[in-house]
């Protein structure tokens, strides 16, 4: 069905049909799929539809709707872009896919040759024609001058041109660099593919029918694809195949082999429904553990591990003394209800082991699966120590035991037996040797470290020496840390006067490589070296690598020359005694700006980004979507209200049982105190955010009406009350807002739902005059897109200026190419609308 978009609300029942009228000025338009960006659509019965473009022909100046015994019953409205309206469209989108098109660094491994390492560079690039990601890889030699500890003397020779990696789903070089996994996953029924690349050639490929696992699971989170030591199989996660189903045909029920009509009509039943995991995991059930042989392609399915344990993340124990070697995982508990999971640090989980089946084994007895981490309620990211005498896991206990959705991490670690004799006695008492490295900091001394919060670690992270080397946030900004397992010192790896933010990308040894960013220059990589000063104290050089990879536009190039920023600390206002000590410090605000002279020394136009969760935390990095905004003339607040994460525990637990209260103040203060600066032209203020940012959008137009002359919304949180029976984080709307997870239940009574709706943007829709744009996802399952529709048609039948753009193949996220790119075009033409830019 086409669909024609009008700048006007407009309703109609099904049984209107509608009239074109001719004029004196009669449009013809071809419009591309891409370019559907317009809001309220009206059925057009017979419009010819084709793959790539509609087309339509219709009067530009009224569309009449007549009922159904054809009287004239609609009033005269505009359909069709305007001229000024359409030239700014073609003017903003050019710009805005220059910035779309700068590719993304994914992942990057360091593997040795004979030459001297090797990089390879994982990356990506938005496919804004095809709706997907252009995947391909970058490689170069490193060369160093190893007579001399100048870092200038680094090279990375990179070869002439990427390559494009069409239909590859995940890269996985084997430990020595001599193999490499490519992984295809299937987008239909078709099996995955499985290939071992030599230097060379392609030297297997193995094809893995849908009977024996489904796709591999390469989330980030359940994902883990290990191989082992001596580089012959390789362990992952993949779905599970799914029960048979029963089988009808024009008798009813068929069972196997009681027709001898081969030819008979017959169809699949539904079978029993099976729980997922939430949003992103639409049609994954149960993700299994599975080792394949990379000589045979012979495909072993992991028994003994019950349905109940959802697995992920799988790494081989060390081979010590040609022993059986374990399977170590993390495991999510969904018996009762898989609650969402991206995203969702607080679900409960635990780090596993399994023995990995040899040949001369009994395939029919399975080995017992084991539970290491019985003395905590959360465990993952399992990583053996260099040496092979530790396994070191993430935990998110403070999230899993406090309720927040995600908080301070900790660092442990269990000893594991040096003989590779892995006993059952052992086993049972191993939980008891769980000690902490780092543990969660509450309330961090100013400039001190604020508490861990990585999510993730490399799959090789150790230094020569065993130091632990990993990315963690630090208020706004992401750095680089170490860990030295011995001394258990912490220190900081990436520069300390820096507010860029730094990732660990791979290890060159002893020497790191990493990506650093702002919210004004694009990514770059660098190369760090430990070095020691005079009194034998170390401390990291860093170099910037020549780089081919980011080429950007003359246009962007200069939107982005002409660009500062900088971090702004915001005192907490009506400051408490309740609180606790970290709860009462500052929260930050970035600000970015032109530093080009402003005009009868007014300021730019602000736009008050916000970041969702509440428990994220927007870093200060490089976005492409946030920098395009800025290089058209908007300086930028990006804030980082309390509950962030950063801040220490204290900071973050402060806003559960205050949503729509504490985080719509610290976001008001914000605004208050950029404009005290003299940052911001407060007649001139916008507002966008998503998910909870889009909750504290929607919260702010109306708590605070004359503050915002326009607002964006991205999926965002209107009505808790609503949300709570579909959304798949309930235990969320509970614990944000009772503070705490004792009174979540899939029941909520009367009082519950009140609550719900006093703290919701909604109660507040009627002190609303803020012109808003809405972007929402019809696929979204955290929060569903039936809760911005009832918001946008409370604001419409109080007549508000309200525009919608529905994505009808998008998730929470929004996040597909098309999606982003008409988003953020949609978004910088509405607020200039409002903005007089």
């Amino acid at each position: 069905m086409a669909r024609i978009y009008t700048h006007s609300a407009l309703t109609c029942s099904t049984n209107l049909g509608f009239l074109f009228r001719s004029s004196s000025s009669h449009l013809h338009l071809h419009l591309h799929l891409r370019r559907l960006i317009f809001p309220t659509s009206l059925a057009l019965p017979h419009a010819k539809t084709q793959s790539s473009s509609v087309c339509f022909s219709w009067s530009r100046r009224r569309v009449v709707a007549m009922d159904s015994s054809g009287t004239d019953s609609a009033k005269e409205v505009h359909v069709g872009l305007d001229s000024a309206t359409e030239e700014e469209y073609a003017t903003q989108s050019k710009l805005l896919q220059e910035f779309m098109s700068i590719p993304t660094i994914d992942k990057a491994w360091i593997l040795s040759s004979v030459s001297g390492s090797q990089a390879m560079v994982a990356m990506s690039q938005a496919n804004l024609l095809a709706n997907k990601r252009r995947k391909f890889m970058l490689s170069a030699l490193i060369s160093k001058d190893e007579t001399t500890s100048n870092q200038s003397s680094v090279n990375f020779h990179w070869t002439p041109f990427p390559v494009e990696m069409t239909g590859a789903s995940a890269f996985v070089p084997s430990p020595s660099g001599l193999k490499l996994l490519v992984i295809r996953n299937p987008e239909n029924e078709s099996p995955t593919k499985f290939e071992i690349w030599s230097p060379s050639q392609l030297d297997k490929e193995f094809h893995i029918p849908q009977k024996v696992h489904g796709s591999v699971y390469l989330d980030g989170w359940f994902e883990g694809i290990s191989w082992n030591s001596d580089e012959t199989r390789v362990a992952y996660v993949a779905e599970e195949p799914s029960p048979p189903k029963p089988t009808f045909d024009h008798l009813g029920y068929y069972k196997k082999g009681t027709s001898s009509d081969k030819d008979i009509g017959s169809w699949k039943g539904q079978g029993d429904w099976e729980d997922e995991w939430g949003e992103a995991y639409a049609g994954k059930k149960q993700p299994a553990l599975f080792v394949i042989d990379v000589d045979s392609g012979e495909v072993e399915h992991i028994k003994g591990v019950p349905r109940s344990i959802s697995v992920g993340q799988v790494v081989w124990s060390p081979n010590s003394k040609g022993s059986a070697q374990y399977l170590v995982f993390a495991g999510w508990l969904g018996d009762k209800r898989k609650l969402g999971l991206k995203h969702c640090y607080n679900r409960p989980c635990a780090i596993y082991a399994v023995r990995c089946p040899e040949p001369k084994d009994d395939a029919n007895e399975p080995f017992p699966v084991h539970n290491l981490t019985k003395s905590i309620s959360s465990g993952f990211c399992p990583r053996f120590s260099k040496d092979g005498k530790f396994l070191l896991f993430l935990s998110a206990k403070a999230a899993v035991d406090s309720g927040a959705h995600c908080s301070t991490e900790s660092l442990h670690k269990i000893s594991w037996p040096s003989d590779g004799n892995f006993l059952n006695q052992l086993i049972s008492l191993m939980w008891l040797q769980t000690s902490s490295y780092i543990e969660v900091v509450n309330c961090p001394d100013d400039g001190c470290f604020p508490g861990l919060y990585v999510t993730g670690l490399l799959s090789d992270p150790w230094l020569s020496d065993g130091t632990l080397i990993l990315s963690s946030y630090w208020r706004s900004c992401r750095v680089i840390l170490s860990l030295n397992l011995i001394s258990g010192e912490l220190s900081r790896v990436s520069p300390n006067d820096s507010d860029f933010s730094w990732s660990v990308l791979a290890l060159d040894g002893d020497n790191v490589v990493a990506v650093s960013s702002s919210p004004v220059s694009v990514p770059e990589i660098k190369y760090g070296k430990k070095v020691l000063d005079p009194s034998g104290k170390p401390s990291w050089h860093w170099s910037s690598i020549q780089k081919p990879i980011f080429k950007c536009s003359e246009k962007v190039t200069s939107g982005l020359s002409s660009l500062q920023f900088k971090i702004l600390k915001v005192p907490v206002s009506n400051v408490s005694e309740c609180l606790t000590e970290g709860a009462k410090r500052p929260f930050e605000a970035i600000y970015v700006s032109s530093s080009k002279t402003k005009e009868n020394g007014k300021g730019d136009p602000l736009v008050v980004v916000l970041h969702g969760g509440p428990h994220t935390v927007a870093p200060c990095s490089f976005s492409k979507q946030l920098a395009y905004l800025s290089s058209i003339g908007y300086s930028l607040l990006i804030v980082n209200y309390r509950g962030s994460l950063g801040f220490g525990e204290d900071a973050l637990q402060s806003v559960p049982g205050k949503i729509g209260s504490q985080d719509v103040n610290d976001v008001l203060s914000a605004v208050d105190h950029a404009v005290e600066m003299g940052l911001a032209d407060p007649s001139r203020i916008t507002v966008l955010g998503g998910s909870h940012g889009g909750f504290l959008t929607t919260h702010l137009i109306g708590q605070a009406p004359d503050k915002f002359v326009a607002a964006a919304a991205r999926n965002p949180v209107c009505n808790i009350a609503s949300m709570v029976g579909i959304t798949d984080i309930p235990d969320w709307c509970f614990f944000e807002a009772y503070g705490d997870q004792t009174h979540y239940t899939e029941a909520p009574s009367p009082e519950d739902m009140s609550l719900f709706h006093q703290i919701s943007p909604i109660s507040h829709i009627s002190k609303v005059k803020t012109p808003t744009l809405f972007l929402l996802g019809t696929v979204d399952l955290r929060v569903p897109i039936s809760n911005g529709f009832q918001y946008v048609r409370a604001l419409k039948e109080k007549g508000a200026d309200v525009k919608v753009l529905v994505f009808p193949n998008d998730n929470h996220s929004l996040d597909r190419p098309q999606t982003d790119y008409e988003s953020f075009l949609n978004i910088a033409v509405w607020f200039n609308k409002y903005c007089k830019l």
